[in-house]
C-alpha cells in the first residue's frame, strides 16, 4: 500500500500521540521534502519538530520528480508536492486535511482521508479509544464540524456496543486504550 501524508494530519497525530497509527493501519508513510520542511519551520510545535527531527523507520521522504500545475489555486508547497507525489506514485491513500487540498486531490482523482478518518479506522480496528482521540485533537487547533464528531462518536458507540471486548484483529482483544496526556500541549 503506498500512503502519502501531507503535514496537518502529521501534526495533529503527533500533538495527540497517536503518529503510532500510521504503520500500524498503513505500513510505511511517504512525505514530500515540503511537508518535512514544514514539520521542521520555526512555528511548529516543539514536539512535532523533534519528532521530525527524530523521524520514524515508517515515515520516508521522497521529493515529486515533477511539480505538480495548480494554476492560482492556493495551495501551499506541502500539499501541492504531496499531491504531485501521490499521483506520480499512484498512492492508494493520500492524507490531507485542508478543504483546497482534498478538493485538487479529488479532482485528480486521489483517494483522500483526513485526520479524523485515520482516527476513526484506528477505532473500528480497536486500536484506540475515539471519544479520547477526538477529545485530545479539540484541545489543539484542530477545527472540525461538531455534526461530523457527534456521528463519529454515535458510530463508535454502536461498535462498541455490538464489541464490548474490543475489536478482534490477529488473535488479540484490543481495548483501545491510549496514554492519558498530551505530549505538547497548546
Amino acid at each position: 500500500m503506498i500512503v502519502i501524508a501531507d503535514t496537518t494530519p502529521l501534526n495533529y497525530l503527533v500533538l495527540i500521540d497517536q503518529s503510532n497509527l500510521l504503520p500500524r493501519l498503513y505500513g510505511r508513510v511517504l512525505i514530500p521534502p515540503a511537508v518535512y520542511k514544514e514539520l521542521l519551520a520555526e512555528g511548529t510545535p516543539a514536539c512535532v519538530r523533534d519528532w521530525a527531527v527524530h523521524r520514524p523507520a515508517w515515515l520516508e521522504v521522497r521529493p515529486p520528480f515533477l511539480p505538480l500545475d495548480i494554476g492560482h489555486d492556493p495551495l501551499d508547497a506541502g500539499e501541492c508536492e504531496a499531491i504531485a507525489l501521490a499521483l506520480e506514485l499512484r498512492a492508494d491513500l493520500l492524507i490531507l486535511d485542508d478543504r483546497d487540498a482534498r478538493l485538487e486531490a479529488a479532482r485528480r482523482n486521489l483517494v483522500v482521508i483526513g485526520t479524523l478518518r485515520v482516527l476513526e479506522d484506528a477505532a473500528q480496528l480497536g486500536l484506540i479509544n475515539l471519544p479520547h482521540a477526538l477529545q485530545r485533537l479539540q484541545q489543539t487547533t484542530f477545527r472540525a464540524p461538531a455534526k461530523l464528531l457527534q456521528a463519529m462518536l454515535d458510530r463508535d458507540e454502536v461498535r462498541r456496543k455490538k464489541h464490548p471486548q474490543g475489536t478482534r484483529k490477529r488473535g488479540v482483544y484490543l481495548s483501545g486504550t491510549s496514554r492519558q496526556t498530551i505530549a505538547c500541549p497548546e
